[in-house]
């Protein structure tokens, strides 16, 4: 029997655990996602009316969020290849009843977008999961308007010592424990601290932005470098 590639078993991981995915987000990142979610909107600023597109959207979050922030007259897409993490969107969509909001079924290594098509291309905690960040980049920066901007917000890598070991603790023992204990999924959830542990620096992904086209890459790290947010703007020419 051959081994899964990664793209295989991340597409097996996310969908056995969608139904327990927002609760346990909340769970092992105690409430921090959402903190960090709503400084990465203020900073963003996306205005009524934007086109946006969400990559790697999962079970939906970040996807409503923008819906909120461009209202009636906008437009936000989210993308993601687990149609069962769609499904939990979709029903999110269905009981806000915002017709701004499209869920799509899709690959965020070959975008089924043309060039120049949105205001916001957005991608939170799925880079880490894709066979190829800087082709997934690449792509993000293919679909953006001139002047547009695409915006990562990931898991990251500490640079306190003290507290990159107690990082790697949590992600590497407790966190599949509360798989477990939690979402009966432990080894799905051992998948999640391997994918973090592996996923490239601040500095390093910045270098990736701007290999992928993108300029005035700003960062901003939360809680000690547990995650960083990256936000670049494509060229006006």
């Amino acid at each position: 029997m051959q081994p899964q590639s990664k793209e295989e078993r991340v597409h097996s991981v996310f969908e056995k655990i969608y139904s327990r995915y927002d609760s346990m987000n909340s769970i092992i990142s105690f409430q921090q996602h959402r903190l960090w979610r709503r400084d990465v909107m203020k900073r963003m600023n996306v205005q009524k009316g934007d086109q946006t597109l969400d990559v790697c959207c999962g079970t939906g979050d970040w996807t409503m969020s923008l819906a909120d922030q461009v209202g009636s007259s906008g437009k936000v897409i989210g993308l993601d290849f687990s149609v069962n993490m769609l499904s939990v969107g979709i029903k999110k969509k269905l009981a806000a009843r915002m017709k701004q909001v499209e869920f799509e079924h899709g690959n965020a290594m070959d975008l089924p977008f043309d060039d120049n098509q949105f205001d916001y291309v957005t991608i939170g905690f799925g880079l880490r999961n894709v066979p190829d960040y800087l082709q997934v980049l690449k792509e993000m920066q293919r679909v953006v308007k001139p002047g547009g901007k695409v915006v990562c917000l990931e898991t990251s890598q500490p640079t306190n010592p003290v507290f990159k070991r107690l990082y790697y603790f949590y992600f590497g023992k407790v966190m599949p424990l509360f798989g477990k204990f939690f979402a009966k999924s432990y080894e799905e959830y051992s998948w999640l601290h391997e994918s973090a542990k592996d996923f490239p620096g601040k500095m390093e992904l910045k270098d990736m932005f701007e290999q992928a086209g993108l300029k005035n890459v700003k960062i901003k790290s939360y809680t000690g470098g547990a995650a960083a947010m990256h936000m670049g703007e494509k060229p006006l020419s």
